[in-house]
């Protein structure tokens, strides 16, 4: 392998690796060649350290970012909702304005059922989301770069190109199906959408199996969707990138696809956000729904 094609390598495996805090156990022989003589809660200093961490590890730079914009989202809504008038509204006033009415029309058109909590989820969903696509637009070394000036081996600044952020969203609306589903039709009617349809009470296995494997591909869809799609665009953004450390040629085109690809993926950012509310209204919609 080449220099070139191994600092490649070597670039596109340090931005797609997330900042992760876990537990090294005692006797563990780090890459920089330090042997832990005990149990240590540590930074990981390489994609191998944060597989050795285990389940308990975490992504910190996925939770950081995550919990920052939501905290944006939640000052901008309240200072809107806090400041709002009847007169001439101010612009922040009536961007909100608009999204409210834009979710509300989203969710008459597919929420046929009486849920005074399904708008606002649908709100949170789709701006909470957008803004984590957002920062996908964000120079790809820029974040990365102040992270290595402050010490730290990796900074990963989109987080739902993190399967553990999309499974987890994807799993708090799957848990909200099935507590409505139990409560609008009881636990008797949730057993029986499971084993009696669509054969009747002689396809029984045939029918768990059906219906549980279309209830569970509802959080698997949602969260490998949005995660295939963002880390896609975030692969592109980091190879786009490698351009421009060859030659003023490529430099130049590189800066081209970048913008290109920058603008394009505006229009992704806000319709993975939208399927994802939309989808979300739909299961919601599907679970509040009796059969008989």
């Amino acid at each position: 392998m080449s220099s070139d094609a191994h600092s490649s390598t070597e670039y596109i495996k340090h931005h797609l690796q997330n900042l992760t805090y876990g537990k090294l156990p005692s006797g563990y022989l780090r890459t920089d060649g330090e042997l832990l003589s005990q149990d240590t809660w540590t930074l990981a200093h390489s994609a191998q350290e944060a597989k050795d961490m285990g389940f308990w590890a975490i992504n910190v730079d996925t939770m950081g970012v995550s919990f920052l914009v939501g905290a944006l989202f939640l000052f901008f809504f309240h200072r809107a909702a806090k400041t709002a008038v009847t007169g001439v509204p101010s612009g922040l006033q009536n961007f909100v304005e608009w999204i409210v009415e834009f979710i509300d029309t989203s969710v008459r058109g597919s929420f046929s059922g009486r849920n005074a909590m399904v708008a606002p989820l649908a709100l949170t969903i789709f701006i909470w989301i957008f803004l984590m696509n957002l920062m996908d637009l964000v120079p790809i070394d820029w974040l990365p770069g102040v992270a290595g000036a402050l010490g730290l081996p990796f900074l990963k600044v989109v987080p739902t190109t993190d399967p553990n952020a999309t499974f987890g969203m994807s799993l708090s609306v799957f848990f909200l199906v099935l507590y409505y589903s139990v409560k609008m039709k009881g636990v008797g009617g949730f057993v029986g959408e499971l084993t009696l349809q669509p054969f009747g009470k002689f396809g029984l296995p045939a029918n768990l199996f059906l219906e549980g494997v279309n209830l569970l591909a509802k959080p698997v869809s949602l969260a490998l969707r949005l995660f295939g799609n963002m880390y896609a665009g975030e692969m592109i953004f980091i190879l786009i990138a490698l351009l421009f450390a060859q030659g003023a040629v490529l430099a130049l085109t590189g800066g081209v696809l970048q913008w290109v690809w920058a603008v394009f993926h505006i229009l992704v950012i806000t319709l993975q956000a939208f399927i994802f509310m939309t989808l979300t209204i739909v299961y919601l919609d599907m679970a509040h729904q009796e059969h008989h």
